[in-house]
């Protein structure tokens, strides 16, 4: 009872990671360990934190040690997602005042069924315990996700947290057999896409702190939609040439 059998993980489950930044407690990454195990994800990244592991993390990750000893250690949260596909954040702030109004999360069970056709690296990032993500970090993720809870006591364990993302991937986890070759988009092609909407944003027409608002609805709205990487391209190309005409307005205005 609680042992694990040799039972080869999902395929779908190869394609997800779970990043946990600057978590505090080792009790809780053993615990997301044993979470992730449960549903067949192995891949966990770790932000911010020493890389040893006392006793406390092992015992409390049981029968999934073996991704504590295959985590991988990043300095910052860009080194650590910088060959994904997609970047799922997580948040229990609701959608409430001046604060969080450009946070368009969607549900736990919204997601899976409608990147599992895609083959690209997939990661869900979860901030420290308390505090969760900061609005910089939150700003490196295209899509949110925010899990309903009861609003007297919103914000739940990070374990726990873990374990209710990683269970709704594990039952929506059916693969389409044409999936090969479809995937979100590219880390490079993701890469440029951030980078063309950023330089939109600052050549727009508008009031200076608008544009960091500007910037993050244009990149949460197109990738909820989780384009190919054929549309992304076709996408990129209208923002980069509406960029350039903006600047070219700007420069001809400047020498006036």
């Amino acid at each position: 009872m609680g042992s694990r059998s040799i039972e080869p993980t999902p395929e779908w489950a190869n394609r997800l990671c779970i990043v946990l930044v600057r978590p505090f407690h080792e009790g809780n990454i053993g615990a997301v360990a044993r979470s992730m195990m449960n549903f067949g994800i192995t891949d966990l990244r770790i932000v911010g934190r020493d890389e040893d592991f006392t006793e406390v993390a092992r015992k409390r990750a049981k029968h999934a040690n073996s991704i504590l000893e295959n985590a991988s250690f990043h300095d910052d949260l860009k080194s650590s997602i910088s060959d994904l596909s997609l970047v799922v954040g997580t948040s229990g702030k609701r959608e409430l005042g001046d604060k969080t109004q450009n946070r368009h999360f969607l549900l736990p069970e919204e997601i899976p069924s409608r990147v599992l056709t895609h083959s690209g690296k997939i990661g869900v990032i979860f901030g420290p315990e308390g505090k969760g993500l900061l609005n910089e970090e939150l700003r490196e993720c295209e899509i949110l996700v925010t899990i309903p809870t009861w609003e007297g006591y919103p914000i739940m364990n990070l374990s726990h947290a873990v374990a209710v993302i990683c269970y709704s991937w594990f039952i929506n986890s059916e693969l389409d057999s044409d999936y090969e070759g479809k995937r979100v988009l590219s880390p490079g092609l993701r890469k440029r896409f951030r980078e063309e909407v950023g330089r939109l944003s600052q050549t727009v027409p508008t009031q200076e702190h608008r544009r960091r608002s500007i910037e993050d609805t244009l990149i949460r709205v197109v990738m909820r939609g989780l384009p190919k990487e054929e549309e992304i391209s076709r996408i990129i190309s209208v923002i980069t040439a509406a960029a350039d005409a903006l600047e070219e307005v700007r420069s001809d205005e400047f020498d006036k």
